[in-house]
């Protein structure tokens, strides 16, 4: 295997690895700070090593057995009391393969879900929170960050920064909270949840359209937090949310990785076991008596796809309408888009793009790949190939996940190729 071809293999690995890593450092070390150097040490150790001595069996323990190690030495060098020390080193035997496994399965005081109510403490602006955990827990850059909020890499990098420090100075426990402080916090967590889920769902960029695995820890955590807050119904939002998107997992891709659209995935294949475990959640969300907020809502919607056997079947005029109702709850250009779509799909192409060329002066769409996306797709439907091949171009040139870009620019040559057959026919009259 070349050096490149092994250095991408670890970006894979790290990205699978870093979240586990650093809420194993974090509960040990009691400093998030702390333990993401730690993890970046560990990160930087294999780097140097794994092209000469190849990937090990187990990549994830041999990393967390480099940041211990570290620990430990960092620990000696600093010559912290002797009883610290004495009670750091009696839990610091190295992790064997099934030490990773039972550390980091199932249960409510798993380390992932303390470290995210750790980095949404209220001490933290709402922002920061967010960006934090998806920084630890997403493995995301803070480019990636920066994309999924429309805002500036380097204000994501300093709330970054600025929230490491203040857990530190406030020596901030490693722990899941509960009573009131579980509630205050619950709001951060679930949106950090529902980014996470998002992120893998459809990745921000790279190679591949997205990260199944990501999706699938996030939907854990979600899992968790049902059971330690059942009576909220937007954790049973989220969770039936997470659910029935997740049950399209197998269509998703073709044989060569390629994108499979909604419309043209092979509903027989979705997973209804999955399906039944959202429609399960989103019942147990209504039956709690309270208003629907943006997640049950977005379960409320995807439920609609779940229950259409054939495309051709789906209730687009509801799903306008249960748009309708989250852009109240949760109003932003992105909801607006998605209820264009809606609205196209139920009552006409034009309908939808009036809506859409609407959203074309807000600001933070500016440079939103999905905005002329869905424009071309509009633009398509009413027969005018050429604006949308146009659109379709400007929408490649804006994503930055090379498997969409790659669908995009087809989408954009296929306008090309029918503009010249209409053009052919044309003058053949």
């Amino acid at each position: 295997m070349s050096q490149s071809a092994v250095h991408r293999t670890i970006d894979a690995i790290w990205r699978i690895e870093s979240a586990k890593l650093i809420a194993g450092l974090a509960r040990m070390v009691r400093d998030v700070g702390l333990a993401e150097d730690l993890a970046q040490d560990a990160l930087i150790i294999a780097l140097e090593k794994w092209p000469e001595s190849g990937i090990p069996d187990n990549p994830g323990a041999w990393l967390m057995t480099a940041a211990k190690r570290r620990a430990i030495d960092m620990i000696r060098r600093s010559k912290l009391r002797d009883q610290k020390y004495e009670e750091f080193g009696r839990g610091a035997v190295l992790y064997t393969e099934e030490d990773i496994h039972i550390g980091m399965d199932g249960e409510v005081g798993d380390d992932l879900l303390r470290l995210i109510f750790t980095t949404c403490h209220p001490a933290l602006s709402q922002e920061a929170r967010v960006a934090l955990t998806l920084r630890l827990l997403g493995g995301l850059t803070t480019d990636e960050i920066a994309h999924a909020y429309l805002v500036a890499e380097s204000t994501i990098a300093q709330r970054i920064v600025r929230a490491k420090r203040t857990l530190s100075s406030l020596r901030v426990g490693f722990e899941v909270p509960v009573g009131d402080e579980l509630k205050e916090r619950l709001t951060t967590v679930l949106e950090v949840i529902y980014l996470m889920f998002n992120e893998g769902y459809t990745a921000t960029s790279g190679g591949s359209w997205f990260r199944p695995l990501l999706c699938q820890e996030a939907l854990r955590l979600g899992r968790i937090l049902a059971e330690i807050a059942p009576g909220e119904p937007e954790v049973h939002g989220l969770v039936a949310l997470m659910e029935i998107q997740s049950s399209r997992f197998k269509t998703r891709v073709n044989g060569a990785g390629e994108p499979i659209l909604l419309m043209d995935q092979n509903r027989g294949l979705w997973d209804q076991l999955l399906i039944r475990r959202g429609l399960t959640a989103l019942e147990r969300a209504q039956k709690l008596g309270r208003p629907l907020g943006p997640y049950a809502l977005q379960a409320a919607i995807t439920a609609c796809h779940a229950k259409a056997r054939m495309a051709s079947e789906t209730d687009w005029a509801r799903i306008a309408a249960l748009y309708e109702a989250l852009s109240r709850v949760m109003p932003s250009p992105i909801v607006e888009l998605n209820r264009a779509v809606a609205i196209a799909m139920a009552f006409g192409p034009a309908f939808g793009l009036q809506i859409v060329d609407e959203l074309t002066s807000a600001a933070s769409l500016k440079d939103y790949h999905l905005l002329p996306s869905v424009r071309g797709d509009l633009l398509v439907k009413l027969g005018r190939m050429d604006e949308a091949r146009i659109e379709f171009e400007r929408a490649a040139s804006l994503t930055r996940n090379a498997r969409e870009r790659e669908l995009l620019l087809n989408r954009a040559a296929e306008c090309l190729s029918i503009e010249a057959s209409t053009a052919k026919k044309f003058h053949e009259k």
